[in-house]
């Protein structure tokens, strides 16, 4: 069996009515890929409707190290990102770095 070296991270936040992600989703969800030894996100996935707005994200998050200041990537996000569903991107980053936090202190 082969070894990994990385941890895939999950975490979701209620989606916001009215848009596009709640109709198909009713949640946002983020998936993410984590190297054990560095932190740094090595890929990323989203419930977003369009391609277009998982491979901004991707390329928004890949590298981030994710035992780094999460406002970081906040302030990233709310700088480029204009939409409705923004908050409940945060909350489900948020949501995942405190989950990855707990697993690797243990």
């Amino acid at each position: 069996m082969q070894k990994l070296n990385t941890i895939l991270v999950t975490a979701y936040a209620k989606a916001p009515h009215g848009t596009s992600m709640y109709e198909v989703y009713k949640h946002a969800g983020i998936v993410l890929e984590i190297d054990r030894q560095t932190h740094k996100i090595i890929d990323a996935e989203f419930t977003f409707v369009t391609e277009l707005a998982q491979d901004f994200f991707k390329r928004m998050l890949i590298n981030f190290d994710f035992t780094s200041d999460i406002n970081i990537l906040i302030g990233r996000i709310e700088e480029h990102y204009l939409a409705p569903s923004s908050g409940s991107v945060i909350v489900a980053l948020k949501s995942a770095q405190k989950r990855y936090l707990e697993k690797i202190s243990k």
